[in-house]
């Protein structure tokens, strides 16, 4: 089965072998949170899905910090294990595929599955293993609230079993090899952070200058009405076509742009309420999110036809004199930002909400129609070199994420000689 989950292990040079006959199989637990006494003198480090954070780059192999920990009294009461350092890691559920190794002594949430290697098989050689096989493990989860890979699966995982030493080597090629890509990535992802100050700086000084020449009006005054959209049960999978129905997921908006292929694929049984429909035109904040990206926007555009407005996004609807890309452009600029890391209010950092009244005070520059649409040309004009670098980067971006994993993949299969090997042969 773990074969049909990673076709590529069927190219391995050597046998491949069930993880559990290797390693310890384990997962975590929950203590009770309704007993206090559990959740006192915690100092047992406890990896949850709020460290997830930590692994998404794929550049972390040891983690050695937690946001929670656990008590004694709590990992005695619990199915919890106190697992050893060296221990790998996988997430299962809703994040899935992220893995590292254990830097200390940790417990884990039952989100994860966990490796305890024995003399067989070298910990890094796994963690390689494992990262390989994360696209196959995320097309294959399943769910339709959370994705997960259920433990009869994770049972059924294989790993090819060179000789130790050789899968020393490989590890060992395979830690240099990801280091050059990661030091590549992060001069990247640091053009792009200089590419959205600028971008930012420019936005701003555009929206001062309307605002000093014509004022601000607040955006209730430019409205005709704010609503929240429904939040019927959806498959996992998008729609296939637009002669289906969807749902509008979170990520379709996201700083400026519209996607309109993120959706949930609403099932044929559910009538869909058409009065939910989004129309071109229609400005969207996001309602709810996590703090960097509460009260995202863009202005729904292309074909709309059969996409529901989700519960979590908000639809505004303008005056016919308001140009809603030029609303989204003030939306984007520093003076909202910032009323909304005041505003948005949570129960947890992994999820806040803004209010609708928070949106109405928005601070919009009381421009005639044609400057705002000036504005909005000038800035795209403006933009427009960065954007191109960015597209370019993007694209970079995507053959490293492709080399990364063609050089796991022929590494840990045997399909050339590390010991020999500088990975320029492989091909994507």
């Amino acid at each position: 089965m773990s074969n049909g989950i990673a076709p590529w292990l069927e190219k391995s040079q050597w046998p491949t072998v069930p993880i559990r006959l290797l390693a310890r199989l384990g997962t975590g637990h929950t203590p009770s949170r309704s007993n206090p006494e559990y959740w006192h003198d915690c100092t047992i480090p406890w990896i949850t899905l709020a460290d997830v954070w930590q692994l998404r780059s794929g550049t972390t192999t040891v983690i050695s910090d937690t946001k929670e920990k656990i008590s004694r009294l709590g990992l005695a009461n619990s199915a919890a294990v106190l697992h050893p350092a060296g221990t790998v890691i996988l997430s299962r559920t809703a994040s899935v595929g992220f893995s590292a190794i254990m830097g200390s002594d940790m417990a884990t949430s039952q989100d994860f599955a966990t490796w305890t290697c024995g003399t067989q098989l070298e910990p890094r050689y796994l963690l390689h293993a494992l990262r390989g096989m994360a696209p196959d493990l995320k097309r294959v989860a399943t769910g339709s609230t959370h994705k997960t890979i259920y433990m009869p699966d994770i049972e059924q995982l294989r790993v090819p079993l060179p000789p130790q030493r050789e899968q020393q080597r490989i590890a060992n090629f395979l830690d240099a090899q990801m280091d050059y890509l990661d030091r590549l990535a992060t001069l990247d992802s640091e053009v792009l952070s200089r590419l959205d100050e600028r971008k930012q700086a420019l936005r701003d000084s555009a929206i001062d200058q309307l605002s000093k020449r014509h004022g601000n009006l607040p955006l209730r005054r430019l409205m005709r009405c704010i609503e929240q959209g429904t939040s019927p049960r959806c498959e996992a999978t998008p729609r296939q076509g637009p002669e289906e129905w969807g749902v509008l997921k979170l990520s379709s908006v996201k700083n400026g742009s519209f996607n309109p292929n993120e959706n949930k694929r609403l099932p044929t049984s559910v009538p869909p309420p058409r009065m939910w429909q989004v129309n071109e035109g229609d400005l969207l904040v996001t309602r709810a999110n996590t703090p960097r990206l509460v009260g995202d926007v863009a202005v729904a555009t292309g074909d709309c036809t059969r996409l529901l407005l989700p519960d979590l996004i908000y639809r505004i609807k303008l005056r016919t004199d308001i140009d809603p890309h030029f609303v989204a452009q003030v939306s984007l600029g520093s003076q909202i930002r910032q009323r909304i890391e005041a505003t948005a209010r949570g129960s947890s950092q992994s999820m806040v909400k803004l209010r609708g009244e928070d949106i109405r005070s928005w601070p919009v520059p009381n421009a005639p129609l044609r400057q705002q649409q000036e504005f909005t040309q000038s800035l795209l004009r403006w933009t427009e070199p960065a954007e191109t670098l960015r597209a370019a980067l993007n694209q970079r971006s995507q053959l490293l994420t492709e080399r990364r994993q063609a050089l796991i993949t022929a590494a840990v299969t045997g399909q050339f000689d590390v010991s020999t090997a500088s990975g320029r042969g492989v091909a994507p």
